[in-house]
């Protein structure tokens, strides 16, 4: 724990681990002299110093493994999301190493100003022909291990040949089902015949994988509906560290700042502002409420649906805007809010499992979702928030009223909340569950190969 308390005492971002941690593990734990030493070839599109989403999840999996011993590289894009805009210390459209405990390999990408569906394509696909050479460069490195991301699923090609050059486990991770989620929020247009190409490409990914995770029991569910045999499948949640994230013995000091005392009832969406999020209710909530002064809406994040959800609420008395938080100001962010706010739109559930969830659990808050009965969202919700049909705006209405006049029922669910996060989704547990599925695969390779 002394490592990750180090870097966020600090603030840096990109050498921490090589300067403060790595050290500390390189001559005991070097790549061939631990007992827990693979070599693991990360390939995804997001990765730190992302704040937000897969490149956030990526970057604290690639760090916590090196942490633990294994070798490991990453190859990926420089951080753009989720403003969709390159940040200004890095270069869209050049080549860089990053050396340190993870080695990481940084490859040109178009990032479009508007994404679209077409724009969106071309993006993912310029990631996937610059990285292709750098793939193919690491299969010398010889890894044990090449962990392809999905998003995006063109990377899987490349992937596949490299731990095929490297006689390595080729393992696909799932956070999106990005084919059914472009067509479900029409992103990607067409019926019929794209759909069904669309679909056949996917599977014929997919399948040559050993390996393939997702990150939730409904996700798991469609892996075999695409062909994919039942024992390649594994489990792998994302995660939160609930020591970092945790309720606050006093008042937040964001919120003090914000002149938000504990008489205001304050309802909180912090996180990505894209489109597949359904925020358009959060207008309509800001609107139905306006009246009443006992309750203030936070809305913070960054994304492409940003600037229209900021002109939405422009003028709005009882809406604060904030920028991205840093990870540093997130515990404290977090617990700012009394409820959690989680929108999603129907045509993504279970294509997709919102990883803000797990920070808003560990926060010992309630959280109110837009989600069907029996999907993903509102299973994982159980007795830690209200669960509401999408584009059911009365029953929407209803749940914050019931949670706004009601702080023993607010406190209750929080604490189920909390408990929750820290039995099923503590950042220890996730990954050491899946640094064993690892272990197990790669044995169970050289074991084969060894015949």
């Amino acid at each position: 724990m002394f490592c990750f308390a180090a870097r966020r005492a600090d603030g840096r971002e990109d050498a921490w681990t090589d300067q403060v941690c790595w050290p500390l593990f390189r001559e005991k734990n070097a790549p061939g002299k631990g007992p827990y030493s693979l070599r693991i070839l990360l390939h995804g599109i997001n990765y730190s110093p992302e704040l937000t989403g897969i490149g956030k999840y990526s970057g604290e999996m690639a760090e916590w493994l090196a942490f633990r011993g294994h070798g490991v590289r990453v190859v990926t894009a420089p951080p753009y999301y989720p403003a969709w805009r390159v940040r200004r210390d890095y270069r869209a459209w050049s080549y860089k190493t990053e050396p340190g405990g993870v080695r990481v390999y940084r490859c040109p990408i178009f990032v479009p100003r508007r994404p679209s569906g077409l724009t969106r394509v071309l993006h993912l696909g310029s990631f996937m022909l610059s990285s292709l050479p750098i793939m193919l460069s690491q299969a010398q490195w010889r890894p044990d291990v090449v962990l392809t991301i999905e998003p995006t699923l063109m990377s899987a090609v490349s992937g596949l040949l490299t731990a095929r050059l490297a006689e390595a486990v080729a393992w696909l991770h799932v956070q999106d089902f990005e084919v059914d989620a472009a067509f479900g929020l029409g992103l990607l247009q067409g019926e019929g015949h794209a759909h069904r190409l669309a679909e056949m490409l996917e599977r014929q990914a997919m399948r040559p994988f050993d390996h393939i995770s997702t990150v939730s029991e409904k996700m798991m569910q469609r892996l075999p509906e695409k062909g994919i045999a039942i024992e390649k499948t594994v489990m792998f949640p994302n995660w939160v560290d609930t020591e970092a994230i945790a309720p606050l013995a006093g008042p937040s000091r964001l919120r003090q700042q914000l002149g938000l005392g504990p008489e205001r009832v304050v309802l909180m969406y912090a996180g990505n502002m894209g489109m597949k999020q359904g925020l358009e209710v959060l207008p309509l909530l800001a609107r139905e409420f306006a009246s009443d002064p006992r309750i203030q809406f936070v809305f913070c994040g960054d994304g492409a649906y940003h600037a229209q959800l900021a002109g939405m609420v422009r003028g709005a008395a009882n809406v604060t805007m904030l920028p991205l938080q840093p990870f540093d100001r997130l515990n404290d962010l977090l617990n700012a809010a009394d409820i959690h706010l989680l929108p999603q739109r129907s045509d993504a559930a279970d294509l997709v499992m919102p990883s803000k969830l797990t920070g808003m659990l560990a926060s010992g808050r309630p959280v109110i979702a837009t989600a069907a009965a029996g999907t993903q969202v509102a299973l994982a919700l159980g007795s830690c928030g209200i669960a509401v049909p999408p584009l059911d705006d009365a029953a929407l209405f209803h749940a914050v009223r019931t949670l706004a006049d009601d702080p023993q029922m607010r406190h209750a669910l929080g604490v189920a909340a909390r408990a929750h996060a820290v039995e099923h989704l503590g950042r220890e547990r996730v990954l050491e569950r899946f640094e064993a599925e690892l272990l197990a695969a790669v044995a169970a390779r050289r074991s084969a190969q060894s015949r």
